[in-house]
């Protein structure tokens, strides 16, 4: 695996990164790698379906409610008169 130095942090960055991994219990260094990996997953444009699963996962939904959401309406389309 590389290394990647970051020289010239200022201090206030520093202490803010130490209290947000001691918040996630994680060291500094797990951190900041959380934080650079996510950045660059962004760039990346992830899938739509992926997205999705992430949002699911973080609101911790229950079986009953996934099945709902694979509900849907499967009559035909309507047509719309905007008079």
């Amino acid at each position: 695996m590389s290394e990647l130095t970051l020289r010239d942090l200022p201090d206030a960055v520093l202490s803010a990164l130490r209290r947000r991994a001691a918040r996630r219990g994680r060291s500094l260094e797990d951190e900041a790698r959380a934080i650079v990996e996510a950045a660059v997953r962004v760039e990346e444009s992830p899938a739509l379906g992926s997205l999705l699963i992430d949002v699911g996962r973080d609101l911790r939904l229950t079986d009953e409610e996934v099945a709902l959401l694979h509900q849907r309406d499967r009559s035909l389309p309507r047509e719309v008169a905007f008079e």
